[in-house]
């Protein structure tokens, strides 16, 4: 099929490069002329494990092209995916979809031909009736369906995820555009990857909920972590306890600083006002939005109470800055709240991610980025572990401590034993496994 991907960014630049090496004839758009030249040097404006070689084999098929030209895209194609940014709109935490109804609006002008339309983009209720809309008011003549069909990637594991995913969910109102979306998948089909087709308004609600329950399952966690702390269980095995019903599952029930990225804090805000306007108010998603706000920061205290109640003037190293592991996205990352949280305690940060430093810096200010997680410790009060990279995972702690002037390891993924930690003569602070009575002490002081 002849397929046009609308935004080549982390949702078009995956989807589109997955397409193509289904055997689908894919051309990737975006309006940003610097991107796609450097798409079409070989290079990837984003880091996401096998994405590049992936983009190599397609285009040296000859399956997967990158332009500036929506206009001409469209007109030959079969299937045109809107996969722009739907960020959350300042000032009232809405999704802004005006990126969205622009692509819709030029699309529209250029269609030839019976084409369907899909909304890739995560997007509000509803999102699909205003493109309709405004492409049938902008080309009344235009022959066209438009569906909704939510992705459902997880950074670092993109790729497994779109070609063995759990499900497809596609939304229509237009019967038309059913064989088309199986056509699509069909290499999926094939494979009995499940496949649900919905209401248009159901399939655009089907990703929020399941953005926003599994966001309420991390925010669930990190709250018995706290109470574990209070009452000197071990958060861990409480989590392997309760996941190993079946009828809650492991997955999303790992204690740590509270979850970030480009999906989870804006769909969920984006989801409580939606139910709102909707006079059907989540109250639910509202206070695990207002809880992972307030958790961000609160982990900078603990980090204030392994140096004696005060950070002013003591270098702290950070190590992991990106939300998750196997990628480079900053947005919403807990590291950006913890370390501003330290900067404003007067503390030096001296920082390290193996793949996120690009992006903090246009982030953060007044932060010394380094060039390993040992250059980072020289010197440090204490060292904090942020994300949970697996070049984090082996650090040879006690060549760790010997370059530090301080003791304080900071663990908020739990990562090390606190055994070997506190062998290697560090005080040993992590999330959900108990606290001494002294460091206790220091956390309510801080607090």
């Amino acid at each position: 099929m002849r397929i046009v991907m609308t935004g080549s960014g982390y949702v078009g630049l995956v989807s589109g490069a997955c397409l193509a090496d289904f055997g689908h004839d894919v051309i990737c758009v975006d309006k940003d002329a610097r991107k796609i030249e450097l798409l079409q040097g070989g290079g990837v404006p984003i880091y996401e494990p096998g994405l590049a070689d992936l983009i190599a084999r397609n285009v040296k098929a000859g399956r997967l092209t990158f332009t500036t030209d929506l206009a001409g895209s469209v007109s030959q194609a079969d299937v045109v995916f809107i996969a722009v940014g739907t960020p959350a709109r300042r000032g009232d935490g809405h999704a802004d979809l005006s990126y969205v109804y622009a692509a819709a609006q030029e699309i529209a002008s250029n269609l030839s031909g019976f084409t369907v339309i899909v909304t890739k983009s995560t997007v509000p209720v509803g999102t699909g009736d205003e493109v309709d809309r405004i492409v049938r008011e902008t080309n009344p003549d235009a022959q066209f369906a438009v569906a909704s069909n939510p992705e459902f990637l997880r950074e670092g594991a993109a790729i497994q995820d779109f070609k063995r995913p759990d499900r497809i969910v596609v939304g229509i109102e237009d019967e038309r555009a059913r064989p088309v979306m199986e056509e699509v998948y069909r290499p999926l089909y094939l494979n009995q990857a499940p496949i649900q087709f919905t209401g248009r308004r159901t399939s655009e609600l089907i990703k929020y909920a399941a953005n926003a329950f599994l966001a309420m399952k991390i925010t669930y966690i990190n709250e018995i972590a706290e109470l574990c702390e209070n009452v000197g269980a071990d958060v861990q095995q409480v989590a392997r306890g309760i996941g190993l019903d079946n009828r809650i599952g492991s997955k999303f029930l790992h204690a740590g600083p509270g979850y970030g990225g480009s999906c989870f804090p804006k769909d969920t805000l984006a989801l409580v006002k939606t139910a709102e306007d909707a006079g059907a108010p989540i109250r639910l998603i509202e206070t695990t939005v207002a809880i992972n706000e307030s958790r961000k920061r609160a982990m900078a205290r603990k980090v204030v109470a392994v140096c004696n109640g005060s950070v002013r003037g003591k270098t702290i190293a950070v190590l992991g800055l990106t939300f998750k592991p196997n990628t480079d996205d900053m947005r919403d990352a807990p590291s950006i709240a913890i370390i501003q949280a330290l900067l404003d305690g007067g503390a030096q940060v001296r920082a390290y991610d193996p793949e996120g430093m690009d992006a903090a810096r246009t982030m953060m200010a007044n932060v010394e980025f380094c060039d390993n997680p040992y250059v980072a410790a020289q010197g440090a009060a204490a060292v904090v572990i942020v994300t949970e990279w697996d070049a984090l995972r082996a650090l040879d702690l006690p060549r760790l401590k010997g370059i530090m002037s301080g003791d304080g390891l900071v663990d908020l993924r739990n990562i090390y034993r606190p055994a070997d930690a506190e062998a290697a003569g560090f005080v040993y602070v992590s999330v959900g496994r108990g606290a001494t009575p002294e460091i206790e002490e220091l956390v309510q002081a801080a607090e």
